[in-house]
């Protein structure tokens, strides 16, 4: 009989979401290598092996294929062509599936495929060059969001169009044309919520309860759980991500980012093929964390129990703005001394301003007590640099 156990790992990205995974993985005693392109990065003290090199870099793609079982990744924000090439000319068991992963790369793409599979989504409108906006604005209608297809994220690649006026600027800031483009009608929505869904090997799917998402200047803030939306919205979102993960066929944790409108009908604004930020309350809330849950799926083991045993929230802790270099972490002593708070630093050696540093949960009975809780101890909390 084989030991399922005795399966390497090997994680393309060494940041938080791969210390998270690995942190996980260690508690099954599976043993871990890393592609990260910095030493000491978060995930480095973990793993058992790190190559030091670019996320691209196929060689050192190659050469993670050849130490490991199984390969999974932190970002998708990576060399999709060259793990495909593994999986087909060198047999390598990759989770989530690269061609899946090409496709969600590009916004575009992504929401062609779900709106192809009756995922309901905001309209959007391919964009070739400037000369597409005045018929985009036409068919669209003001405001409606002008969006790099490739490469953004906390917020990075949005720019809302409120008028002609803004047309040069939006394209400039997106690239003037070396970007792919697309458009999508804004939504007046009530609330941004997200759900994250694992599915096996096998196709069993399991999802977790709804999060509602607060964002400050594009970056996630806040995220409490359950989310504080009606029955039939939150049952409808968790059928519209176990719809999503059927459409992609995905094997391991995704994320899906969604609106609830003023009707209490859900869009889904983008997928995300990996463990995410807005998951991070399931390590103190759920029986299961995303992490685990992860884990378990890529490596062919039974899913676990998702569903969450107290009202949560989670707050992201960022660096603070003026300060860039070396990480200086302060008032950890008080934060930890509120009642329910759980404290998780990254180990990023270096800070910038608003640069995702660590997070903290707290749960309690209510998700109100959980919020007052979690915000008080977040207000002891600063990330800045030492002085030279």
């Amino acid at each position: 009989m084989t030991n399922i156990l005795n399966k390497k790992i090997g994680i393309v990205g060494g940041g938080q979401l791969g210390k998270m995974m690995i942190q996980a993985a260690k508690q099954m005693g599976f043993w871990i290598a890393i592609i990260d392109p910095t030493e000491k990065c978060p995930a480095h003290s973990l793993s058992d092996f790190h190559i030091v090199a670019g996320l691209d870099d196929k060689n050192a793609i190659k050469e993670l294929a050849a130490l490991c079982d199984v390969i999974t990744y932190e970002s998708e924000h990576i060399n999709a062509e060259a793990l495909i090439e593994l999986e087909e000319k060198h047999g390598a068991t990759i989770y989530p599936s690269p061609k899946s992963l090409k496709i969600i790369q590009n916004k575009y793409d992504q929401k062609t495929e779900l709106h192809k599979n009756n995922v309901a989504i905001p309209y959007f409108l391919n964009v070739t060059d400037s000369g597409d906006l005045p018929s985009v604005g036409n068919e669209l209608g003001y405001p409606f969001m002008l969006k790099s297809a490739t490469g953004g994220y906390d917020g990075k690649g949005n720019y809302l169009i409120n008028s002609p006026d803004d047309f040069d600027e939006g394209y400039k800031s997106l690239g003037a044309g070396t970007l792919p483009l697309m458009a999508e009608k804004f939504v007046d929505y009530e609330m941004e919520i997200s759900v994250i869904a694992c599915r096996a090997i096998c196709g069993n799917i399991k999802v977790f309860p709804v999060g509602h998402n607060t964002h400050v200047n594009s970056i996630l803030d806040e995220t409490i759980v359950p989310a504080p939306i009606n029955k039939q919205t939150m049952e409808l979102a968790m059928d519209t991500a176990h719809k999503v993960m059927e459409v992609f066929e995905g094997v391991g944790i995704f994320c899906v980012e969604m609106f609830v409108d003023k009707k209490g009908d859900v869009l889904v604004n983008e997928v995300a093929p990996r463990p995410h930020n807005s998951g991070h309350y399931t390590i103190e809330a759920c029986v299961t964390s995303q992490f685990e849950q992860h884990i378990r799926a890529i490596c062919g083991l039974p899913l676990g129990d998702a569903s969450l045993t107290r009202p949560v929230a989670m707050i992201n802790i960022l660096g603070e703005e003026g300060f860039d270099g070396e990480t200086l972490v302060e008032g950890v002593s008080d934060a930890l001394a509120v009642k329910g708070a759980k404290l998780h630093i990254y180990g990023k050696t270096h800070t910038k301003p608003r640069r995702k540093m660590g997070h903290i949960t707290a749960t309690a009975d209510t998700v109100e007590e959980a919020a007052k809780l979690c915000r008080k101890a977040k207000k002891c909390i600063k990330i800045i640099a030492k002085e030279e």
